[in-house]
């Protein structure tokens, strides 16, 4: 079950193994992803479109400072 994390409104999900973007986020929420290279910041837009960065993070904290910026930044 993805943990959830509400930074500045916006729901910061991190996905455990085997669960999907689609599955558990939803439109404005921050998604955290580990893959075989790495933590992986996805962003859901409308309609359900993702958008993440073009590469991964190597630590999961990186990737979580990361996506509580963009929280930020989202609420403002």
């Amino acid at each position: 079950m993805a943990t959830l994390i509400v930074h500045h409104t916006i729901h910061i999900l991190t996905l455990a193994s085997g669960e999907t973007i689609t599955e558990q986020g939803k439109e404005n929420d921050i998604v955290l992803q580990e893959l075989a290279d790495g933590w992986w910041v996805h962003f859901i837009g409308e309609s359900g479109t993702v958008d993440s960065y073009d590469t991964p993070f190597s630590s999961y904290g990186s990737a979580l400072g990361t996506a509580k910026a963009a929280a930020e930044f989202a609420s403002e």
